[in-house]
């Protein structure tokens, strides 16, 4: 199995540093968040004061790309790694919505989101919704425990959504990725969003100069053709890398500029 880390190791809850699915969860309007979350969030805000309207576009591009994976292309399993903490119309409410015996699988590394998972995630009894606590570096424990409520002999959407810029380049997210990919059956798909190191660059920059002094997993922008070879190997659909707002919607779904690069490939 891909992967030569050890099983990763349940990471310690700890309120006074921020972690950022919680932060990432105060810029939707959650409450599943501490005090030291809510400072790093209001910093990234101060610095840009778009980031509420990137974090909804980017989970407008998740629900889109969901059910355009369920409704158009016959994906009934999906593997989400870096979930986040529930929320409305998450991975499988989405892909169940479509087919009821969609089943999928979630990932991260926060005990806060493996609390609330625990809790929150209901299936529809045709289908499955499973939690794993483990870290996108060890994909080998990913895999495997995946394997538990995945069919990887059948294809698999691996949904990658604004988890790649917390894997520093000396990690080498590339790799990451293509172990993965590896591991699924040929018509799987990857699904990711990444920020922006290219589009309002002097405000990324600060923001994350800011986000980086306070939260734990420290990001790594990228540019559009740096976040273009993630997709190495795999057919892009259309349209393409583009904006998360721009993604199969004919038009614009956010008024806002939004600092990310998105992308669905299909593996041949």
């Amino acid at each position: 199995m891909p992967g030569d880390a050890e099983p990763a190791q349940s990471t310690a809850l700890d309120p006074s540093v921020a972690h950022v699915a919680r932060v990432y969860d105060y810029w939707l309007g959650g409450k599943d968040n501490f005090a030291a979350d809510r400072e790093a969030a209001e910093l990234a805000i101060a610095a840009n004061p778009g980031i509420r309207a990137s974090a909804r576009a980017n989970r407008a591009f998740l629900a889109r790309s969901v059910r355009y994976l369920a409704a158009e292309c016959g994906i009934r399993q999906f593997l989400d790694i870096g979930t986040g903490l529930p929320t409305a119309a998450n991975t499988h409410e989405i892909a169940q919505t479509v087919a009821p015996e969609c089943r999928v699988v979630y990932v991260d590394n926060d005990p806060v989101v493996l609390l609330h998972a625990r809790s929150r995630l209901a299936s529809d009894p045709a289908g499955a919704a499973a939690y794993v606590e483990a870290d996108l570096r060890d994909t080998g424990r990913i895999l495997t425990e995946a394997a538990r409520t995945l069919d990887f002999s059948q294809p698999v959407a691996v949904l990658l959504l604004l988890i790649l810029h917390l894997i520093p380049d000396s990690d080498d997210p590339c790799r990451l990725v293509r172990e993965l990919m590896a591991a699924t059956a040929p018509g799987s798909f990857l699904v990711l969003t990444h920020v922006a190191a290219d589009i309002e660059a002097e405000v990324m920059a600060e923001m994350a100069r800011c986000l980086n002094r306070l939260v734990a997993q420290k990001g790594t922008t990228r540019t559009k053709v740096q976040v273009t070879a993630f997709f190495q190997d795999l057919a892009l659909e259309e349209p393409g890398v583009v904006q998360p707002q721009h993604w199969r919607t004919g038009r614009a779904t956010s008024r806002a500029n939004v600092p990310a690069w998105c992308g669905v490939a299909r593996k041949a």
